[in-house]
């Protein structure tokens, strides 16, 4: 009934040309996704309505819970194009970014974008085509901003344009996201990814959409988003370090420490993290990575990330089922050392206060201290086995929920193996359906013993106030449990 997967970190999939069918989507299943991520970006509305289907199908013959992410692209800043194609760009020249939609030369090109030219200032940086080119605005106006090349390269028809040092005062969601959010709304996603969050209003506005039909994730890549991070966080039901375009938007060298920062503040505030983006890129072409990339997945691990996610390598690549597999084998590798465990218990802060808070931080010393072989906590909005996750105990965590849209999203969150089970009204009948389920899906034997959580009165959300080290073997949990 279960896939038993032998990591905590969990593996997000982006699917696309090299991943759209039943066969291949359930090979990365079977390797080791437990997300799949839609992207927006590309793809029409009948492919994702496709995919969506093949994924619920998966679903249902494996009997697993499968989370779906929904990337919304976010409004996209182009450049206009040139009567060439291309100009080259010398640093020390000057060069003119205007409204005028006149195809452009060596001296000047069109930016469409007026909300731009409002947020400039002097001394601003405009970057190109992934930052390959840099310029520096000496003079700029509601329409134009006349521009030093500091560096030069080829610009060409519609590259993309990033502000780095400035907030600009556009909406994270175009008017292609609203109605993409809409339609994978209700399609029945479980997770919308925002991009282009620079603020909390932002979240707020998504959320105000999407009407609690999905949780809400808020790609970290901008520089003001960095700065507002705590504020966005807190509005946010999950965060991605999305590093691509905040290593476009920065310095290089700042990416890891922020990585390792966001990833520490999600941890504390019970809140999934993805780290995105090149993790495996040259697994696109090739069938093995670098080593620079083996270590890059590792450090995310070992820094408590949530989940690591596969982009264009398992969207376009030649070895989809390659990457995936790689990132399993390491995660497995990673979670084995003790140096991982040294690490995670060092960085594990006070328990969140409260009865639910002291029960799950019980519950993960009760399992370290004795011979506990799971955790399996009955939640109805999933914040019990969120709270539980914040702790990294060192052995599986069992969500059992009645609800399929809370177990589908948990399988974004660390050490969360969901099971959908039908509701109970009695402790009694939670310990036995915890019992036979930690025994069906492998993860104990009638000998062992677990700990179970719950709320009581049942089938009420955020009642978390009860706990119990129980034996795996039905027949003594029913002579044991008093009335």
């Amino acid at each position: 009934m279960f896939q038993k997967r032998d990591r905590n970190v969990k593996i997000v999939a982006t699917l696309g040309p090299a991943s759209n069918d039943y066969t291949m989507i359930r090979a990365l299943f079977e390797a080791g996704a437990d997300v799949f991520r839609l992207n927006m970006s590309h793809g029409s509305h009948e492919e994702i309505t496709e995919r969506h289907r093949i994924i619920r199908q998966i679903e249902k013959d494996v009997d697993r819970p499968i989370a779906i992410l929904a990337d919304l692209q976010g409004p996209k800043l182009r450049c206009g194009v040139f009567a060439g194609d291309s100009e080259e760009l010398i640093v020390g020249e000057k060069f003119r970014f205007d409204l005028d939609s006149a195809e452009g030369d060596s001296t000047r090109v069109c930016l469409p974008h007026k909300e731009i030219f409002a947020a400039l200032e002097v001394g601003s940086t405009l970057l190109v085509n992934d930052g390959k080119l840099r310029l520096t605005v000496d003079e700029c106006g509601p329409d134009f901003a006349n521009c030093t090349v500091v560096t030069g390269g080829t610009i060409s028809n519609r590259k993309g344009v990033n502000v780095p040092d400035v907030v600009l005062p556009l909406a994270a969601l175009s008017e292609k996201d609203r109605k993409d959010l809409e339609f994978v709304c209700d399609l029945g996603v479980d997770w919308l990814a925002l991009s282009f969050v620079q603020r909390p209003e932002d979240v707020a506005e998504a959320r105000e959409l999407a009407k609690g039909r999905a949780a809400i994730l808020s790609k970290i890549e901008k520089p003001a988003a960095v700065k507002a991070f705590a504020e966005i966080l807190e509005v946010s039901d999950g965060i991605m370090v999305a590093r691509g375009d905040l290593g476009v938007e920065l310095p290089v060298q700042n990416v890891p420490p922020i990585q390792k920062r966001l990833t520490r503040a999600c941890r504390a505030a019970s809140k999934p993290v993805i780290v995105a983006t090149q993790m495996l890129e040259s697994m696109i072409e090739s069938p093995v990575p670098t080593r620079a990339e083996v270590s890059d997945v590792a450090t995310a691990i070992y820094e408590g990330a949530d989940a690591v996610m596969l982009s264009a390598e398992s969207a376009a690549g030649d070895f989809p089922i390659e990457a995936v597999t790689t990132m399993n084998n390491v995660a497995i590798e990673v979670e084995s050392d003790e140096t991982y465990r040294s690490i995670i218990e060092a960085s594990r802060g006070t328990p969140i206060p409260g009865v639910a808070g002291g029960i799950v931080s019980a519950a993960r010393e009760i399992a370290e201290t004795a011979d506990i072989k799971a955790i399996c906590c009955f939640t109805h909005s999933g914040t019990t086995a969120a709270l539980t996750a914040r702790e990294r105990p060192r052995v599986p965590i069992i969500a059992l929920t009645p609800f399929d849209a809370v177990a589908r999203r948990l399988c974004l969150t660390w050490g969360t193996h969901c099971v959908f089970t039908s509701e109970v009204e009695r402790f009694k009948m939670a310990v036995v359906s915890a019992a036979r389920i930690a025994r069906e899906a492998g993860f104990a034997t009638s000998d062992d013993q677990i700990v179970v959580t719950a709320g009581v009165p049942f089938n009420v959300a955020g009642t978390t106030n009860i706990l119990r080290v129980a034996p795996c073997e039905e027949r003594l949990i029913f002579r044991t449990e008093p009335e």
